[in-house]
């Protein structure tokens, strides 16, 4: 009987290091999923994880274990995935609203009817977009992979030292970097237009020159968005990859 209640301590206390992912990190924000099917896969793949290291899960969970700490552990360890998924598409998202502001399309916002929030016009599809190449190129998989290393490397209620800073940082700027990359394309075009167009308003001032801007930027950005969305598969592989490697020394894994 003890140990079917460790075990079934030790599934809980698992899924709390894949909770927060599921439920609040794109791509799966993505998706319409019920939150109780969220719940009930985040279960199973802790009891997966259980049955695969029972060493590292099962032998934690002793009588007289402080469940709090390791909960507290657990659920520290899973935000730190979590929080680098999202500043991944978070800074994906940023990328595109400097397309829309730039193109003129900066009032005009999507409703996003899964998170029920406004999002910008080319951020919402450089996000999907990178959530397809997140799914083609397995790594779902490699998340699957980097939970299982977690154990490893953060075993239960290490989640509960102070985070590592530095980590964090390094990951925020290396993230916007990459993620301006996918931009590049369009606003190297879109700022040559606004270079032509400024020369063009100094030649003929009769010229409208806001409206014909407006048109030609919507144009250009509708027309080179496909086309970096299309060169930039290498840099989308990027920055998710390191999303997931970077998730562990948020909190200074060894």
């Amino acid at each position: 009987m003890e140990e079917l209640s460790a075990q079934l301590n030790a599934i809980l206390l698992v899924s709390l290091r894949l909770v927060p992912t599921l439920a609040f990190a794109a791509p799966f924000t993505l998706m319409r999923i019920p939150a109780s099917v969220r719940v009930i896969i985040a279960v199973a793949l802790g009891a997966w994880l259980t049955a695969s290291f029972p060493a590292l899960t099962v032998a934690k969970v002793t009588p007289g274990t402080d469940m709090i700490s390791l909960a507290a552990g657990e659920l520290a360890v899973g935000v730190s995935i979590s929080l680098a998924l999202q500043l991944a598409f978070a800074a994906i998202l940023w990328a595109g609203q400097t397309l829309d502001i730039q193109a003129g399309f900066g009032l005009a916002m999507v409703a996003d009817p899964t998170t029920q929030a406004q999002m910008p016009l080319a951020g919402t599809i450089l996000a999907y977009a990178t959530a397809a190449v997140f799914f083609a190129t397995g790594a779902h998989f490699d998340l699957l992979a980097l939970w299982a290393a977690t154990l490893h490397a953060l075993p239960m209620g290490y989640g509960v030292a102070l985070p590592d800073m530095a980590a964090l940082g390094s990951l925020i700027g290396a993230v916007f970097a990459i993620a301006l990359g996918l931009a590049g394309l369009v606003i190297l075009v879109l700022f040559l237009l606004d270079m032509a167009i400024a020369f063009m308003s100094r030649t003929l001032p009769q010229m409208n020159v806001l409206l014909l801007g407006f048109q030609v930027k919507s144009m250009a950005m509708l027309l080179t968005l496909p086309l970096s969305i299309a060169l930039s598969s290498g840099i989308f592989v990027r920055i998710i990859r390191l999303a997931l490697t970077r998730a562990p020394d948020l909190l200074g894994a060894p």
